[in-house]
């Protein structure tokens, strides 16, 4: 990755709409109907942002956000008008410096309110969830199941979207229908599987397991299209299949290496962030350019 981190953009002749945890989004002035996505350097763990940046970590979620897009285009069409600054309105390119590589130029749409979350394997706050009760989420799981392992067929498990540090809150389909509608509802979990399915094959053909991942749907024309970041290591949980072992947590070539370490600490997960020694921020960087290395190349 690129020595040179991003933190924050500063773009004063667009219109900043929204700086997230790690993406700032900006209208951009006689283009109602697009926006410009930019992915930053910064990075969350437990939805806090840290203070130290991941450098060139923005530039590596584009390109494998873009890489998704691509291969999934069948399934679903997608928000994406362009990468190439040369491409965006030239109101845009004064600020090359600022968005080469990191950027893309997206049809502007309704977001949809729920986070679309596939998961093919049992981790993370499902398995703390399952550990309690068997019933996750509305889901009756066999008893006797293993940290990390796989469901018989992948579940679509849907949350709420919460504000910048609260916590998303897993809901049930039924509560999922009372939010956007019950036809809505059932075609946004179709795509999900269908997504994470085409996605989960080929990965595995890359060497790599997607555990888990999160999806953005948006409404254009009455029409559903996928939105946000596609399957990167800040939305998924990537596993190695060669270090595959059921029973307990598995390495992995996302942020899950970050939050493991932030773990050790006597820290409340709430901010503000500990420092990060720069040996974590930088196999936090080796993790993600791992990743984008097995899926794209």
């Amino acid at each position: 990755m690129s020595n040179a981190a991003l933190i924050q953009t500063n773009l004063p002749e667009l219109t900043l709409l929204h700086r997230g945890k790690v993406r700032d989004m900006y209208e951009i002035p006689g283009h109602a109907d697009k926006l410009l996505l930019i992915a930053t350097d910064r990075i969350s763990a437990y939805d806090v942002v840290m203070n130290e940046p991941v450098p060139g970590k923005g530039k590596v979620l584009t390109d494998i956000s873009l890489f998704w897009f691509k291969l999934l285009a069948d399934i679903v069409p997608n928000h994406l008008l362009s990468a190439d600054v040369a491409h965006y309105p030239a109101v845009c390119q004064q600020y090359r410096e600022q968005i080469e590589g990191r950027s893309m130029l997206v049809r502007r749409t309704k977001v949809m309110p729920i986070e679309c979350i596939v998961r093919g394997y049992l981790s993370g706050s499902f398995w703390s969830a399952y550990k309690k009760n068997t019933t996750v989420c509305g889901f009756a799981l066999p008893a006797g199941l293993r940290e990390s392992d796989k469901f018989p067929q992948p579940l679509f498990t849907p949350s709420t979207k919460a504000e910048q540090g609260l916590h998303d809150e897993n809901i049930s389909i039924t509560q999922m229908e009372e939010i956007v509608g019950k036809e809505t509802a059932a075609k946004m979990a179709d795509i999900s599987l269908w997504l994470y399915e085409k996605a989960a094959e080929y990965a595995l053909s890359k060497g790599i397991i997607i555990a888990d991942t999160k999806f953005e749907l948006g409404m254009v024309d009455g029409e559903l299209i996928l939105i946000d970041e596609v399957l990167t290591p800040d939305s998924s949980r990537f596993w190695p299949v060669d270090e595959y072992a059921p029973g307990k947590g598995q390495p992995s070539f996302d942020k899950q290496f970050l939050r493991d370490y932030l773990s050790s600490l006597d820290w409340n997960k709430q901010p503000p962030p500990p420092p990060l020694p720069a040996e974590i921020v930088e196999k936090t960087a080796a993790r993600y350019e791992e990743a984008a290395q097995r899926l794209t190349a």
